[in-house]
């Protein structure tokens, strides 16, 4: 157990969107002790804030987008991959565009920009969710679940019928190494004719092998190869980390999936925390009392899970 962190310093990117094709910036910046990850807007209209969390999320196809407060955010998933994978719990997010800039397709551009400013651990304790019962969603052959497990772990299977990816399973230990090492760099992948079908459509004008690894009928288009053999699979893990940190803290438990995508994950955490007789909360402050726990999402946590440690 720990206490929250944020960065040391407000750091910034630039680059395009990847459905949009827009130029965007990000900022990340130093956030207090319980705020959580909350973008802000900066896109020159009215300015407002809006919270990375599973009530602000709304439908949209092969990304994951938040709206509230007047203003939407797209494909946010792989910057809240990397907080989450890093463990920085408190930041402002600025955002000059509709969408986070996709920079290479990973998490990696965003880890280095952490880094290059470091994290620092603030006075407040780091609630833990813990799993006490599963909990799981599918649909057809698609399901995820959370099980009990005395650390956090991720499980993830997926089948396509492509020479180059078949049948992937992939198992990650959650720590901010094992993220940086061997998930945070699996960029997202497309097939060479639905990403056409998507330029037809006006999506993912901002895709280029510059920042997606792209899957003819033979095998991957992208001159430099993969980054990983397995490559697929790990960036699969990178989205469902990204999605579930919608929930708004760190989880105990063991997360698995086989053939899921962003929908089946946010279903997962609206569930989740619809089902409060199946997890309990840990490291919590000693001064709360059980009438309020803390957080953003305080009002989706019932004070009867509440377990002090």
């Amino acid at each position: 157990m720990r206490n929250q962190q944020t960065l040391a310093a407000p750091v910034t990117c630039t680059g395009v969107g990847l459905h949009s094709g827009q130029p965007a910036t990000m900022t990340l910046r130093p956030a207090p002790p319980n705020t959580g990850v909350v973008f802000v807007n900066r896109t020159g209209k009215a300015n407002g804030s809006l919270a990375a969390s599973i009530e602000n999320l709304v439908p949209t196809e092969l990304c994951t987008a938040i709206h509230g407060n007047g203003f939407q955010v797209k494909t946010i998933e792989h910057v809240l991959s990397a907080l989450a994978g890093l463990e920085i719990d408190n930041v402002y997010i600025d955002v000059t565009a509709g969408e986070v800039p996709v920079m290479d397709g990973s998490a990696a551009p965003f880890v280095r920009l952490i880094q290059s400013v470091g994290r620092i651990s603030q006075n407040r304790r780091q609630p833990y969710l813990k799993i006490m019962a599963p909990i799981e969603v599918s649909e057809g052959s698609k399901w995820v679940r959370i099980e009990p497990s005395a650390t956090p772990r991720i499980t993830y299977t997926i089948h396509y019928d492509h020479p180059s990816i078949k049948t992937q399973t992939y198992m990650h230990e959650c720590s901010p190494d094992n993220f940086e090492q061997h998930i945070a760099q699996a960029r997202t992948f497309g097939f060479l004719h639905e990403v056409q079908a998507l330029w037809a459509r006006g999506l993912g004008q901002g895709g280029t092998l510059e920042n997606t690894v792209v899957l003819s009928e033979d095998g991957v288009v992208n001159e430099s190869g993969l980054r990983f053999p397995n490559e697929f699979v790990r960036h699969k893990i990178l989205d469902l980390i990204g999605d579930f940190s919608l929930l708004g803290m760190p989880f105990i438990g063991h997360l698995s999936a086989e053939r899921s995508g962003h929908a089946l994950h946010n279903r997962l955490v609206k569930q989740i925390l619809a089902q409060p007789e199946k997890w309990v909360l840990l490291n919590t402050e000693p001064a709360q009392s059980e009438s309020r726990p803390v957080l953003p999402l305080s009002r989706h946590l019932p004070a009867v899970a509440l377990q002090a440690s």
